[in-house]
């Protein structure tokens, strides 16, 4: 007699796996071991149940696929930093049996996010950027899909994966002011982006530590192009700036240009350093301090944590990663 109420969790608990072991051992997609497989495809069949008819059945409500949202506003020297993210995503994903669909997600537009999650193209997402006002957050919240979020929120609840960019921040300028640096500058980018507050607090921290009161510290944010860098460095130039700290690859890479053309010696006219290192910076002469993340890791366990939701864990809501701050000669 065929048992019509057999349901996934109940084959997962009389055989003491997890829920994604079974679906893996239906759908043939995934790594499991082929005893296993042959144990869960047994159970189905004296249970009178076709494997076919339940992977036909699962596959209408779980479709091994993760959407990985991306913004669409992102700059050139960003690409870096989403490429080796997917890398990690899209390695992970693939050794547990995922495939990773591709949003692109703009301030006024989450019509791509919201097609995959409303046809139901998606067991889960990751978002790549966090925003002070997270639109695409809340969006996924409402409608109850599992995410997990890399780079902080103070959104409750929210599972959330980021380097330790605070910390990071104000250890790199702590530095440069123990090598008696007096005058210096922080360049900074969108303010509506969570990473670039934590990275400016950093700065902050460091500032404070040493006794602001001590110290000419100027910070210029909401910098977004190459055109206001180079009226930035003509006015740091002009006020005698010992130092500027980009909080970016792309705006030191800016600065830098902005520095050459006008034929400043880097360190002896001034010092430049980069709160994120990348390929953008690894050629340049003299070479750059600036701060080290492993991206990729970053990318691998947001994966890891959203599979582990996805099948039934708890999971931990915040985790740290870490840095290197990376001391050269462009600070020396």
């Amino acid at each position: 007699m065929e048992e019509k109420n057999l349901t996934i969790g109940d084959i997962a608990q009389a055989l003491g796996v997890s829920k994604t072991t079974v679906s893996r051992a239906m759908s043939g997609k995934g790594r499991i071991g082929e005893d296993t497989r042959r144990r869960v495809l047994d159970y189905i069949e004296s249970h009178h149940y076709s494997p076919n008819v339940i992977a036909k059945g699962l596959a209408q409500s779980k479709t091994f696929n993760i959407g990985m949202a991306l913004p669409g506003d992102h700059n050139i020297a960003e690409l870096s930093f989403f490429r080796n993210c997917m890398m990690g995503i899209s390695r992970y994903a693939s050794s547990a049996g995922y495939d990773v669909l591709l949003s692109m997600v703009m301030e006024d537009d989450m019509s791509q996010l919201e097609r995959a999650v409303a046809n139901h193209k998606v067991d889960g997402v990751i978002l790549t950027r966090t925003l002070m006002d997270d639109r695409p957050m809340r969006y996924l919240r409402e409608r109850e899909v599992p995410f997990v979020a890399i780079g902080s929120t103070a959104e409750g609840g929210a599972v959330q994966i980021d380097n330790d960019h605070r910390s990071a921040c104000r250890e790199l300028t702590g530095r440069l002011l123990e090598q008696g640096i007096r005058k210096i500058a922080l360049i900074g980018g969108d303010e509506r982006f969570v990473v670039t507050v934590n990275r400016l607090r950093g700065f902050e921290d460091a500032l404070d530590a040493f006794g602001r009161e001590k110290l000419d510290g100027r910070i210029i944010l909401n910098v977004d192009d190459a055109d206001k860098v180079e009226g930035i460095a003509e006015e740091l130039l002009r006020q005698g700036t010992e130092c500027a700290v980009c909080m970016d690859d792309f705006l030191c890479g800016s600065l830098l240009n902005a520095l050459q053309s006008r034929q400043i010696a880097l360190p002896g006219q001034m010092q430049v350093a980069s709160f994120y290192d990348s390929t953008v910076l690894e050629n340049r002469l003299p070479s750059i301090t600036s701060i080290r993340f492993d991206v990729e890791e970053l990318g691998r366990k947001a994966c890891e944590l959203l599979l582990r939701m996805l099948d039934g864990e708890e999971v931990e809501l915040r985790t740290l990663l870490g840095y290197e701050v990376c001391m050269r000669e462009s600070t020396a």
